[in-house]
């Protein structure tokens, strides 16, 4: 019989009595794995072997998993901690509990999980712990050490969770066994010749006829292939980019300002008080290298100093709080793209402004939030505002109305609320498709005199902070924003999710 050398090799290589893998023939006959699978398939047809398959599904330890099974999990040495320093009795300050569980780079993730596993809470910088957990029952705990010792008893829905956390991977592969059918054994036996065959068609051969003479091999569309993932947009990132579209299409103009800033125009600029709680070390990110920005227009400085002191008109009285510029020169991750509106508004971006005038911006803020499934530590805020005179809030509410509405969102419901820098102010709220629970996704107003005049803006500005996250949960039903987008991703969902569009 006459074989291609790969087929001889696997055919000479393989039993009759053991079904041998692909990887044992491939060390067995020195060739590439994906040859001997192709040989065995074309060996299969012949009759010559049988090839079974095994789909088989196996867990392993990511790098971070492998190191929470050797240290424990971040938050059961945090409860352990907070057990230890007596916040099962009583509150104690969390710093001191952080610092005595040595959680460096995890400290985070373990507060995240702390209260989600009933180990405690944190409230307004103090922690407890519940006297009655029980962290060696820690489901996730034991099935870390179960992997780590390569055992396979886990309890059902733990590899979930631990995939969510990225402390495991899965990997499903198809482990295929060859074995020698009658016919091979009688073909091996009476002899196989082996003959050279091409396996693609060359330039070379065209040119020199050498095609008319080859023996060529059959192509097989089963063969194992390579599995290659290519990129794609982000589902959220689809999302703000149709956003844009939207508010482009609206008649607004992008706004674009720096990350990090200092103080003065992330609140100051807001009539934001400087004793405000959102403005301690607990609600934002303070920069330390460097620590303070000499770049601020003088006159604007006073002037919102001036409006914080004894407030703006004849009937003005300000916050009679402390108000220092050395505060307002600090530098911060802003917790809200609000100040890029206050840096547009007061001229010092592009040049002054004449109404009417719409301006939007689709960028990170960063606050020191407790992470859960409506808040992240870093989120996109849809950021707007209109200037013109006589503006209502039906001006404002009927904005909202239609750029929802593209999105399919028509059931919007608004609440008043309170800010330092809006009067009236009012918050947005959508129902979720799935759980039918009322979720806020924005809060708005009218800027107030105390923070236009400063800025030198003599007519209305109605403006606006939405949540892109929350608005991505409303129209594709995901109930936690950690199912996409952040490190709990599940890389599946972004290679398969359609982009909205």
């Amino acid at each position: 019989m006459r074989l291609p050398r790969s087929q001889a090799a696997v055919l000479e290589a393989a039993s009759a009595t053991d079904a041998q893998s692909i990887d044992t023939l491939a060390e067995a006959t020195g060739l590439p794995p994906e040859t001997v699978a192709r040989a065995a398939f074309e060996l299969e047809e012949e009759g010559l072997v049988e090839v079974e398959e095994e789909e088989r599904e196996e867990t392993v330890l990511t790098d971070e998993g492998s190191e929470y099974a050797e240290d424990g999990l971040p938050e059961v040495r945090l409860y352990r901690a907070a057990v230890a320093a007596g916040a099962d009795e009583a509150p104690v300050p969390m710093g001191e509990v952080v610092g005595a569980a040595d959680l460096g780079d995890r400290t985070q993730i373990a507060l995240a999980n702390y209260g989600r596993k009933g180990y405690g809470s944190v409230e307004s910088g103090e922690i407890t712990a519940d006297p009655d957990a029980d962290p060696d029952a820690d489901a996730e705990a034991t099935a870390l050490d179960v992997l780590a010792d390569d055992e396979a008893d886990v309890d059902e829905g733990t590899p979930d969770r631990l995939e969510r956390r990225d402390l495991v991977e899965r990997h499903s592969s198809t482990v295929r066994r060859v074995r020698l059918t009658d016919e091979g054994v009688t073909a091996l036996m009476e002899g196989i010749e082996t003959v050279e065959t091409a396996t693609e068609l060359t330039p070379g051969m065209l040119a020199s006829g050498e095609w008319r003479d080859v023996e060529f091999g059959e192509y097989n569309v089963e063969a194992d292939a390579p599995s290659v993932t290519g990129g794609k947009v982000h589902p959220l990132r689809g999302m703000i980019e149709r956003v844009k579209e939207v508010l482009v299409g609206m008649g607004f103009q992008e706004m674009d300002g720096p990350h990090a800033d200092a103080d003065f125009w992330i609140n100051d600029c807001l009539f934001m008080p400087q004793d405000h709680p959102a403005r301690t070390h607990w609600g934002r990110f303070a920069l330390d290298h460097p620590s303070h920005i000499d770049d601020l227009p003088e006159d604007l400085v006073d002037r919102v100093e001036r409006a914080h002191r004894e407030g703006v008109g004849e009937d003005g009285e300000g916050y009679h709080s402390p108000w220092d510029e050395d505060f307002a020169r600090a530098l911060a991750l802003r917790g809200h793209t609000t100040s890029l509106s206050a840096r547009y508004l007061s001229g010092h971006q592009i040049g002054d402004l004449e109404p009417p005038q719409r301006f939007f911006s689709i960028e990170k803020a960063y606050r020191n939030d407790e992470l859960d499934a409506t808040h992240l530590l870093e989120f996109f805020q849809i950021e707007g505002w209109v200037m013109a005179e006589d503006l209502s809030i039906r001006d404002m509410m009927g904005t909202f109305e239609e750029l929802y509405a593209q999105f399919g969102i028509t059931d919007l419901e608004y609440k008043p609320t309170y800010n330092p820098y809006t009067e009236p102010s009012f918050e947005l709220f959508g129902e979720h498709p799935e759980t039918g629970e009322v979720i806020e996704v924005g809060n708005s107003g009218i800027f107030r005199p105390e923070m236009l005049e400063p800025l030198g803006v003599d007519c209305d500005v109605m403006a606006w902070g939405l949540a892109g996250e929350r608005l991505m949960m409303l129209t594709t039903g995901a109930e936690d924003i950690r199912d996409v987008h952040g490190t709990l991703v599940d890389l599946d969902y972004l290679r398969n999710e359609e982009v909205i569009r």
